[in-house]
């Protein structure tokens, strides 16, 4: 049993999704899935495993910042775990964003110490399984869900000093800032199992304007973003 997911073996799913907030965990356990059982609650780290539309899925909450959320997907790799889908908020970096859109992310700079510490700081460019990739591009078109996807960011700081590197990143087009995905994906490659990440635009971060996105139109958004994960992590083509 590993020590911070006090769970065992096959008490999660092989296709976990990934919040940041332990209470969206929580919420998407109790209206999306079936049959649904709480798995984990040390340190607040809320975890279900129910079904969707007859196949099991789990989900677990990852707190904020890749080096707890690193604990917590090398836990799940411990578990068996074999599908890491992070469903998260991040800042839109691009002009053409708008609040609520959703972003596929192809890869993620490792603008953190975590994902670079986890390869030795070797060259390294933390990437997302195809697989899932591909699997979310279709879920998505399928319900003409409309979706960027790009690179994205993940970074250690959420209140950044530098306030020209969103500016920086925006203009290498860089798609949106999060804090996660980097270790998620080369944890992914390390371990050998598939990582992906969808992100909801709950912020605008461009031409030195901050704009926050309703709690109503965020619920919203969230809602159509996690119903692409599970079509995804639940079907053939994730």
């Amino acid at each position: 049993m590993p020590i911070h997911l006090r769970a065992e073996p096959g008490e999660y799913a092989d296709a976990v999704l990934l919040p940041g907030d332990p209470l969206r965990a929580k919420y998407i356990a109790e209206t999306y899935f079936d049959d649904v059982r709480q798995v984990n609650e040390e340190r607040g780290l809320y975890g279900y495993t129910g079904t969707f539309e007859g196949t099991p899925v789990s989900v677990q909450g990852t707190g904020m910042g890749c080096p707890g959320a690193t604990i917590v997907f090398e836990e799940l790799t411990q578990l068996g775990c074999t599908k890491l889908m992070r469903v998260g908020t991040c800042g839109g970096l691009q002009p053409s964003h708008a609040l609520g859109d959703l972003i596929v992310a192809l890869s993620a700079v490792p603008a953190d110490a975590t994902a670079m510490h986890l390869v030795a700081n070797e060259p390294h460019c933390p990437t997302g399984s195809w697989e899932l990739i591909h699997g979310a591009v279709h879920a998505a078109k399928q319900i003409e869900q409309p979706m960027h996807v790009g690179p994205i960011v993940s970074s250690d700081l959420f209140y950044n000093p530098d306030e020209g590197q969103y500016e920086r990143w925006s203009k290498r087009g860089v798609l949106a800032v999060e804090m996660e995905a980097a270790a998620l994906f080369t944890v992914g490659a390390l371990r050998n199992v598939h990582a992906g990440c969808l992100l909801t635009v709950s912020d605008i971060v461009v031409e030195g304007v901050f704009t926050r996105i309703s709690d109503e139109e965020l619920r919203a958004a969230v809602d159509r973003m996690t119903r692409v994960a599970l079509a995804t992590v639940t079907s053939d083509h994730g």
